[in-house]
């Protein structure tokens, strides 16, 4: 059974991003569709899949992580306008019979993320 995951690392302090929003969108052209929202853990996970069994579809996904607010609950002192404000991450699912699990690793200045396990 195909599932979809997340974690983030807050690489600035080398601990999990706790009370992340997390909103994930279905995309359909160039229209994007709200499926889900939730909030990272103290591990900075979810508590559970994003997307699991006949939930997990065939297509393109968007994620975005409200960082920026995390980075101000964390006292961060942030420009006016943050240089990274929501971090949108879009990719594709193929199979959905595999476990696609997409991390972010974050700071106020960068960001990167990969196809995880």
């Amino acid at each position: 059974m195909g599932k979809l995951t997340t974690h983030v690392l807050d690489t600035a302090s080398g601990r999990p991003g706790t009370n992340i929003s997390i909103s994930l969108y279905k995309r359909t052209g160039s229209e994007s569709v709200l499926i889900t929202s939730t909030v990272t853990n103290h591990d900075g996970r979810t508590d559970s899949p994003l997307l699991l069994g006949d939930d997990l579809i065939k297509g393109q996904y968007e994620l975005v992580f409200e960082t920026a607010d995390y980075f101000r609950q964390q006292g961060m002192t942030l420009d006016e306008i943050p240089f990274l404000d929501d971090v949108v991450l879009r990719f594709g699912i193929n199979d959905q019979n595999q476990h696609y699990h997409v991390p972010l690793l974050v700071s106020p200045y960068s960001f990167s993320t990969y196809r995880g396990s």
